[in-house]
């Protein structure tokens, strides 16, 4: 079967020209569509449901709220795990299902039971909703709202965080690949109504007066419409409150035909929600800051870059005086390990060109050889492509590009010594004749190194299979490493039966061999070295038996 395919090869060098052309190309558009990140996401299939209830302890919290979730959640097809932590006023339960199940149908199983869960809550203690879709590696943009210098007296943390609220974080939602942005540090802004309780004892109200009221007069009403003059005229009741003097006319109630007003009886103004923790930075104080959290599966390299963009929008933005410091982004760590990862392939393929065209001391059969490194590497590129696995450290940084030209060194080799020790007969014939024995040379030499360099690499394949059947956590680290190797290794293969022979056969030409040449004394040297060892091991047996079983053992 491979004698057949090597020989089609060489009967049609353009066609496989062709299709390494079209690999190389393929690679290329790759190369710029697959998604780049710095490590495998391992967070395994969970799904988490949040409740909040700012005035619960943490025994009523799990009481209450955790344990009727955890209930709901335990009988949902593909759960493996469903664990929970009840803090003051915050409830998370994490399930866990199956890879397999996929990303969005737990969800859908989850949004059916939550509605079930909610009802078992006591009216008031909260209502769980299901957190984002995203992962541990999903913080892909951190920020604070800062002030430049001169600048801080006038903007107070509450401020901050009621720009961060209502301009940045809106105008930051919407983008492709963004699933939600959060918020930390800074004051809640609120409107806070003091009530005076002797005031209430004195005019006879009760605290239950002064909310109705507040809830009545904090709204809008339609009116329909009124026709007129072949017009449409719509009618709008405005009752929203916009200032701290409407709450303050508010009326409560009426004595006597005099209106008993909020500010009758209690203070109004501004103040801030409850906080359960606080966000410092650079020893200035408290600080306000965003986090942009990326959709799971998502490519973190353009989303940043989509981000980074938007940010830039939103400066232009922002009052005089405050701008969006940007602390934590992961297109940094993404940069600094693509460099490492594009450092070690290119001094690679340099070593390892620089050792094969040395050793083999022929500078042509060197870039044959050589050259099977980057279509390796874009073959390998097209197959993570179309098989959806990201390029980060792990599935790169592993490939070894002197184990995938090992059987192009072998093919290459013995055509190169079939082809020069054949140069007088080779000289005689004419061009075309020449280059027809050219081809029959190259046919039966990569004919006869075919099955051993075969053999060689299909051994390293073998050798991944138990890492390819690998899943969980284990699997999400090491199979993208496995899998790309594996594309290498195949690619190479493919090439040496179809793309080697064929550029030999071209570029491989009968020369002349200089006895003196750096290679042929640096294996003459190598040689005086390997044959007398050889020679003395095959006279000992015994020896080298026995050291070798006690090697081992130790």
């Amino acid at each position: 079967m491979l004698q057949k395919i090597i020989k089609v090869s060489i009967e049609n060098k353009l066609i496989i020209l062709l299709i390494t052309a079209a690999i190389f190309a393929f690679g290329l558009f790759s190369l710029t569509q697959i998604p780049i990140g710095a490590v495998p996401d391992i967070t395994n299939n969970q799904v988490q449901v949040i409740t909040t209830s700012r005035n619960l302890s943490t025994q009523d919290v799990e009481q209450f709220i955790t344990y009727p979730v955890e209930l709901e959640m335990a009988n949902l097809p593909g759960v493996q795990e469903i664990r929970s932590i009840s803090k003051f006023g915050l409830s998370v339960v994490t399930i866990v299902f199956d890879d397999a199940i996929g990303t969005y149908l737990p969800r859908q199983l989850i949004a059916e039971k939550i509605k079930t869960a909610a009802d078992k809550i006591p009216e008031g203690f909260g209502t769980p909703e299901m957190g984002p879709i995203t992962t541990g590696l999903g913080e892909i943009y951190q920020y604070i709202l800062d002030t430049k210098p001169g600048f801080k007296d006038k903007y107070s943390p509450m401020e901050l965080r009621t720009l961060q609220d209502w301009v940045v974080k809106r105008q930051l939602s919407g983008i492709p690949g963004v699933v939600e942005v959060n918020t930390w540090g800074g004051f809640l802004k609120q409107y806070e109504v003091a009530i005076n309780p002797e005031k209430l004892k004195s005019m006879n109200i009760k605290a239950t007066q002064i909310i109705d009221a507040l809830e009545m007069n904090n709204s809008v009403a339609g009116g329909g419409y009124i026709e007129k003059t072949n017009e449409s005229f719509f009618v709008r009741g405005e009752g929203m409150i916009k200032s701290i003097e409407d709450i303050e006319n508010i009326v409560i109630k009426n004595v006597d035909g005099i209106p008993i007003l909020i500010k009758d009886v209690a203070e109004v103004n501004f103040g801030f929600a409850n906080r359960f923790g606080a966000i410092t930075g650079n020893g200035e104080g408290e600080k306000v800051l965003g986090q942009v959290m990326m959709l799971k599966d998502g490519d973190s390299n353009k989303v940043i870059e989509a981000v980074k963009e938007r940010v830039a929008e939103i400066q232009k933005t922002l009052p005089e005086g405050v701008f969006i410091n940007g602390f934590l982004e992961r297109s940094e760590l993404i940069g600094k390990t693509t460099f490492t990862v594009a450092e070690n392939l290119i001094l690679g393929v340099i070593i390892v060109i620089f050792v094969v065209i040395l050793l083999l001391g022929s500078f042509r059969s060197g870039l044959v050889v050589a050259s099977v490194i980057p279509l390796a590497l874009l073959f390998t590129l097209s197959m993570m492509y179309i098989f959806g696995v990201d390029a980060n450290l792990m599935s790169l940084g592993a490939i070894d590009f002197g184990i995938i030209i090992d059987g192009a060194v072998i093919i290459v080799e013995f055509i190169a010594f079939k082809i020069t020790s054949n140069r007088t007969e080779l000289m005689q014939l004419s061009k075309n004749d020449r280059q027809d024995s050219i081809d029959e040379i190259t046919y039966k030499s990569s004919s006869k190194m075919m099955t051993s360099a075969i053999f060689g690499q299909l051994i390293i394949l073998i050798v991944f299979i138990p890492i390819l059947s690998l899943s969980g956590v284990e699997g999400k680290m090491f199979k993208p490493m496995a899998m790309a190797f594996s594309f290498a290794l195949i690619g190479a293969m493919f090439l040496c039966f179809t793309y080697v022979p064929v550029v030999a056969s071209i570029f491989l030409k009968p020369e002349k061999v200089s006895k003196n040449n750096i290679s042929q004394r640096l294996m003459n040297f190598f040689l005086s070295l390997y044959e007398p060892t050889i020679k003395w091991a095959l006279h000992h047996k015994n020896v080298v038996i026995i050291s070798s079983v006690a090697l081992g053992g130790f």
